[in-house]
């Protein structure tokens, strides 16, 4: 049984908190909040058993882990494994990983820090947005493992397993490259397709009636944190920018044949698309 602390209690860190108690991973769930209203709702809602100044947090616990926000992260961590006891653990959940990596890669801790990226979420967040079984069946990516501790880094697997994830491995470079491909591009298209209708389409009425649930899903990450997913994308820039470069030249063809009428084109463009449903089920 271990003392899990927790920086940031919002959808990632909230949910966290809840399942870790729940499932008998943690003894004791110490949360760090933001601002006290945070502080206040947290404890409502039991995320966490108590919540503490961050080093009292830090200082007390055997686990730490980071779930704020990402252009705090490097900061946060190099503060955490400055302040903990040299036998503690520490991993962050951010969405990008290799300047995390590289912030701390001479630090005399860096074996104490394992870098995971939970793959999961809402478009909601704050405390108010967590919910038990967030994690469940998710993937949980662990990157350079080679660079933990055995003993931190069997304690993350267990943490993870216990929030129900499959535990997948690569290196942080790879990581934000994938990252950038099958998240953040999802959450660009969703920012653009909504300011795209709110832009041409000026009946409300009209979106609210016709939008059927294509359009709602494909829309739904759009109503995503903006100074969160903003920090995302300046993180992984160079990643997003290949990415999007692809995109757009499939976007280019696929206005480029309807304007020529060449259906044909298309229909084999998207048979080749179809392919997505052998690797998602």
């Amino acid at each position: 049984m271990r003392k899990v602390a927790i920086l940031g209690m919002g959808l990632i860190g909230g949910s966290v908190g809840i399942d870790l108690k729940k499932r008998g991973f943690a003894s004791e769930v110490i949360g760090v909040g933001r601002s006290q209203a945070n502080i206040d709702r947290a404890l409502e809602l039991g995320l966490a058993d108590k919540m503490l100044s961050k080093e009292e947090a830090i200082r007390s616990a055997d686990i730490i882990i980071l779930a704020v926000p990402v252009n705090i992260l490097v900061n946060e961590l190099k503060y955490v494994l400055d302040t903990m006891h040299p036998d503690a653990i520490v991993t962050d959940m951010g969405s990008t990983k290799s300047k995390m990596v590289e912030s701390v890669k001479n630090h005399p801790l860096r074996k104490r820090y394992v870098a995971s990226h939970p793959m999961a979420g809402t478009e909601f967040s704050g405390p108010n947005a967590a919910f038990s079984g967030l994690f469940d069946n998710k993937v949980a990516i662990i990157c350079d493992k080679q660079n933990s501790d055995s003993d931190a880094l069997a304690s993350i697997e267990e943490m993870y397993q216990i929030l129900g994830m499959k535990l997948l491995y690569m290196d942080a470079i790879s990581h934000d490259l994938h990252a950038a491909y099958v998240s953040h591009v999802s959450h660009i298209t969703s920012f653009v397709l909504g300011a795209t209708v709110l832009e041409k389409e000026k009946s409300e009425k009209a979106i609210l009636t016709m939008a059927g649930g294509g359009f709602e899903s494909t829309v739904r990450l759009a109503k995503s944190s903006p100074e969160m997913w903003s920090q995302i994308f300046e993180q992984n820039g160079e990643n997003i920018v290949e990415v999007l470069n692809t995109y757009i030249d499939k976007i280019t063809i696929f206005r480029d044949k309807i304007k020529e009428g060449d259906y044909e084109y298309l229909k084999n463009f998207m048979i080749a698309a179809n392919d997505i449903k052998r690797i998602l089920k």
